[in-house]
């Protein structure tokens, strides 16, 4: 679970490192967000040679959390870090690569565009 004022490490190459939740779009404050919810958050680090300022106002879509996440099966899935990928305001992927494995709960969420650049979907 994903809460606010937590730090993810964005996983594609627009050009922003870490970014810090300012909320949690869809969700009442006292939750947290999970896989394929959409965040807003705050550029904490960044590379020097990037577009995105740091303290910039950002939107992600959380991609990998280390909480486990259960599945329709009965299965459940944990990745080893806390990821998200920027998107647009209309969910198209900010950067044109994305590093990293993916959740097919993606799909579901109609996050097809992050899904096709990912490298591996489990």
């Amino acid at each position: 679970m994903i809460q606010l004022r937590s730090l993810l490490k964005v996983t594609d190459n627009s050009g922003a490192k870490e970014v810090r939740v300012i909320s949690v779009l869809g969700q009442p404050s006292a939750t947290g967000g999970q896989i394929g919810d959409i965040i807003i958050g705050s550029v904490r680090k960044r590379l020097p040679n990037s577009e995105i300022s740091k303290g910039a106002v950002v939107r992600g879509v959380i991609v990998r959390t280390r909480n486990g996440y259960r599945r329709e099966d009965g299965s459940t899935i944990r990745f080893d870090d806390n990821a998200i990928v920027l998107v647009t305001p209309n969910l198209e992927p900010v950067g044109t690569r994305i590093f990293g494995p993916v959740p097919r709960e993606l799909r579901q969420k109609r996050m097809l565009r992050i899904l096709s650049l990912a490298p591996e979907v489990l």
